[in-house]
């Protein structure tokens, strides 16, 4: 076995995607990983055959137990819950952009949230880090068969909350960069027409920030509701295309305080959803990109 403390770091952006995907907050998915390091340094190394397996399956556990008490907290969260987004790299083939932007989005992070804890690890594990089913069965101390149940009503549960849209990386970016440059300069016609008529916007301000109790639907109302600062404060705002969570998305600024980060849905050709994650807390860890995997 490799050092133990080396391989830990090495293993670590992969525990921490574990965690994260499943509890949507990046300072709990942290709690975890520390954890687990506490505990990995604490075992019998020797006894253990495959080191990564158990790290894997040690965080998946700890997340499991970290969801069922957040999901409790949650239970009396003020407005409508988002997930806490992350700045990531622009790294990667086009290919492995377009795949982890599809199971790290916090669109789709969102839609996990309809899953119960096993059912959303047995989902992450098989079908985002290629567990297979003998391993996830082992986790989650449920028979393999089982196992393939749970996944099996997950992806179905997953594909009638939310059609998911395999658009290319750069015609996101693209389009994003269009969205942006019409925001900066107050186009509002270019910004409605960028809208698709169903759009969503979903915001979140934890009860500490103005935020909407419920989904704004409506391509041309959102587009009013983005132009808007332009009118009243355009001297004092400031649009960062940034990625999130592997998407391109947009960092809103007054006098060069981040107020929000937008996370944006598409179809390739027009915006089908804007998440807006204004709540300061899950803001804070906004200023340099993670390593996740």
């Amino acid at each position: 076995m490799d050092d133990p403390t080396a391989l830990f770091t090495r293993l670590r952006p992969r525990l921490f995607g574990v965690a994260y995907r499943m509890l949507g907050s990046s300072h709990e998915a942290e709690d975890v990983v520390q954890d687990v390091w506490l505990r990995w340094h604490g075992a019998n190394q020797q006894d253990i055959e495959n080191a990564e397996a158990w790290l894997v399956a040690t965080t998946t556990r700890r997340a499991i137990d970290g969801l069922r008490l957040a999901r409790r907290t949650r239970e009396h969260y003020v407005g409508m819950w988002l997930p806490e987004p992350l700045l990531t790299e622009d790294t990667g083939t086009p290919e492995y952009m377009l795949e982890t932007a599809s199971d790290l989005s916090v669109a789709f992070l969102n839609v996990l949230e309809r899953l119960a804890p096993d059912a959303r690890a047995a989902f992450l594990l098989h079908d985002v880090f290629d567990q297979d089913y003998d391993v996830v069965a082992r986790t989650l101390d449920k028979t393999e068969a089982a196992c393939r149940q749970i996944v099996h009503r997950a992806r179905l549960q997953l594909r009638q909350e939310r059609p998911r849209y395999n658009v290319p990386q750069d015609v996101h970016q693209k389009l994003m960069r269009r969205f942006a440059e019409a925001i900066a300069n107050g186009d509002f016609r270019t910004m409605k027409t960028l809208m698709a008529e169903s759009a969503v916007l979903i915001g979140d301000g934890g009860g500490i920030v103005t935020s909407f109790p419920k989904p704004m639907v409506g391509g041309a109302r959102i587009a009013q509701l983005l132009y808007a600062p332009h009118l009243r404060r355009k001297d004092q705002l400031r649009m960062v295309p940034s990625m999130i969570n592997g998407r391109l998305g947009l960092l809103r600024y007054f006098d060069d305080v981040l107020e929000s980060a937008m996370a944006f849905d598409t179809n390739g050709e027009q915006i089908v959803q804007i998440l807006v994650q204004r709540n300061p807390h899950k803001l804070q860890g906004l200023n340099q990109p993670t390593l996740i995997q």
